[in-house]
């Protein structure tokens, strides 16, 4: 039987082969190519191809400013990280709407139905469409701009939608506060298990000889809370490895090579370090961004993995966290705020140890558990192994495909790790 064909929209995505760019909305497409003929849809940027196929899935890139050198809203990074960078790219808002609206025109009778991933402003402009679709919010699309025209153009994103997800039960309940009781199907994003394991260690991989290395991957942009990392690891003896791009990275590298001259430390780069392209100051250690064939050595050759995020001065806090996923995959024991939808994946005590947002001390006290208890280290590492084996993007995919397939709204699905409804797992 032929394929229903189902158009994916999203401003996060890969922009070329092994680009640094978040790629769950790829691996999700990939999974669900299983079900559906699918296109992606996503904004064109420099050095990007109009149209491709991609690890198999088929791109569309459209343009949305006429001198196509300055389309450089959503990439690198995300888009309201990219404003705060540079204020003047919010004139490029409207026109990143109007380019959509325009590419979605032209494009969008090829199509069964939609699936927007973010509400701004893939579920906005999709909803002046009459194309069924379903949405899904991954975090400040939900949390932030909620005053004004935006939230009532929001609101209406998800009343027209044919289905509502959330990657967490906060964001659950942030929709909830937009449009109350709203039928609303809690699916994370997944984790590509045959990528992430401890089986891609590779021993001394950053040069560390007999230190232990904490990790962290993301954006460096306020809500990620890596300011507050930096500052625990001030009097830890393990070496601090971030990996990431973003707005605060030259503050952050200033953080660090201000602390190491306080400590009074040798900030030479070892040769490990200059081959991965990285800059060290003391203890810190910066990689910048890295592929996804990367990560899998870096996440594996790591020995704790750190997420202190926080929720920002405009209210957006984290979603799921992903990466935190894939750190469990690798087999790392994770230490994490309790912002967000953190607490839906780690557990206090069972598969990571949890901290009170900017808490310095709580941070570092619980790093230094971890490297001072093995049975509780062993305890939390396979406890959290097991908890990213329920997140794989096939899982994902079934119920993805269950919400596209149903033409009245379910109830909730609520679940925390994505156990496939199918096979009552």
């Amino acid at each position: 039987m032929e394929k229903k064909k189902l158009l994916v929209t999203a401003s996060t995505f890969p922009r070329w082969d092994k680009d640094t760019e978040p790629r769950f909305v790829l691996d999700l497409c990939k999974a669900m190519s299983e079900y559906f003929d699918i296109t992606v849809m996503v904004p064109a940027c420099p050095g990007s191809k109009d149209k491709e196929i991609l690890e198999g899935i088929k791109v569309i890139r459209y343009h949305y400013f006429p001198i196509h050198k300055f389309e450089t809203l959503c990439y690198p990074g995300a888009i309201v990280p990219r404003i705060k960078e540079k204020k003047i790219r919010a004139l490029l808002v409207p026109f990143l709407f109007l380019g959509l609206w325009n590419a979605l025109r032209k494009n969008i009778n090829n199509y069964d139905f939609v699936h927007a991933h973010w509400l701004i402003p893939q579920g906005i402009v999709q909803s002046f469409f009459k194309k069924p679709y379903i949405v899904t919010g991954h975090g400040g699309d939900v949390c932030s701009l909620n005053k004004g025209i935006v939230r009532k153009l929001k609101i209406r994103c998800i009343k027209n939608a044919q289905h509502v997800t959330v990657v967490s039960e906060h964001l659950k309940d942030r929709v909830h506060e937009l449009v109350p009781n709203v039928p609303i199907d809690v699916i994370p994003m997944g984790v590509d298990t045959s990528a992430f394991g401890p089986q891609y260690r590779v021993e001394n991989y950053f040069g560390q000889g007999d230190k232990k290395v904490v990790l962290f991957v993301g954006r460096l942009a306020e809500i990620k809370g890596v300011t507050y990392l930096i500052e625990a690891m001030r009097n830890i003896d393990a070496l601090l490895v971030i990996v990431g791009d973003g707005p605060l990275r030259a503050e952050l590298e200033q953080q660090a090579y201000t602390q190491a001259l306080q400590k009074d430390e040798n900030a030479k780069f070892p040769d490990e370090i200059i081959k991965l392209g990285g800059k060290r100051f003391g203890n810190v250690v910066f990689l910048g961004g890295k592929s996804h064939e990367q990560l899998s050595t870096i996440y594996a050759s790591a020995d704790i993995f750190c997420m202190p995020s926080i929720t920002t001065s405009k209210g957006e806090s984290e979603g799921f966290g992903l990466v935190m996923l894939e750190a469990m995959a690798s087999g790392l024991p994770v230490v994490a705020s309790n912002s967000g939808g953190i607490p839906q994946l780690v557990k206090d005590g069972e598969n990571g140890l949890l901290c009170e947002e900017k808490n310095v001390w709580q941070i570092a006290d619980n790093i230094e558990t971890l490297l001072a208890d093995a049975e509780q280290y062993q305890k939390i590492q396979k406890n959290g192994f097991e908890a990213s084996k329920a997140g794989s993007y096939a899982a994902k995919a079934r119920l993805f495909k269950k919400c596209l397939d149903t033409e009245k709204e379910m109830e909730g699905i609520n679940l925390v790790l994505g156990h496939d409804i199918d096979s009552g797992t």
